[in-house]
């Protein structure tokens, strides 16, 4: 298996890769982990994960920046490659952002990217551990975990707007925040899985092993 780390000059590219390759050790798969500008070798990968840190535009600019990549994760993921993004690789899946600017998303998933609105008891960004609120059996990426395991979140902006459906897990903070989300072959996961511990190599073993097609 060919998994590739999109590098678009953002995220936390080694520790992704780091907590894949551990995924996959458990999982006794043999498994190729490259972190990759290379829009050919995203288009040959059997699974595509794009991490993300920072703001919305700037990400959405990266990815652009470079030739042919944000097209190679389209088109890839249109054929049906699993697809997983990080934070704001998550985010990016969304129809836009309001970060800084009105900036367009994949737009894969219902919604835009809007800052949250938490009681003023509650600090932004939000950061730290908190507790995944879903229904067991919602979603394949859940399989082996119970509702109240913790996560590890870093963010001020939240998916808004989003479809009931296509959002597998929330958070509390002040309110419901999607935590998780996916919509056929591609999801994603608004907290770091590669700074989850336990939670987060089990949510990418799942991802290594999902076969969206069945």
């Amino acid at each position: 298996m060919k998994v590739a780390v999109v590098d678009y000059g953002s995220g936390n590219l080694a520790s992704a890769s780091r907590a894949l390759a551990v995924a996959a050790a458990r999982l006794g798969l043999s498994a190729e982990v490259a972190i990759t500008a290379d829009p050919a070798a995203v288009a040959a990968a059997d699974r595509i994960v794009l991490p993300g840190q920072g703001a919305f535009a700037d990400c959405a600019q990266g990815l652009a920046a470079i030739a042919g990549l944000r097209a190679a994760v389209e088109t890839a993921t249109e054929a049906g490659t699993p697809f997983l993004g990080i934070c704001v690789g998550m985010q990016l899946m969304a129809e836009r952002g309001l970060e800084h600017r009105v900036t367009p998303g994949f737009g894969w998933i219902a919604g835009e990217i809007a800052a949250m609105d938490p009681p003023p008891a509650l600090r932004l960004p939000q950061m730290g551990w908190n507790e995944l609120v879903f229904t067991p059996g919602a979603h394949p990426l859940l399989e082996g975990l119970a509702p109240g395991d913790h996560a590890y979140f870093v963010h001020s902006y939240a998916l808004s707007g989003g479809r009931a459906a296509e959002c597998i897990a929330t958070t509390d903070y002040g309110g419901p925040v999607v935590a998780m989300v996916a919509r056929g072959n591609r999801a994603g996961t608004q907290f770091h899985v590669e700074k989850s511990q336990e939670v987060g190599l089990r949510i990418l073993a799942n991802f290594l092993r999902w076969n969206p097609a069945t």
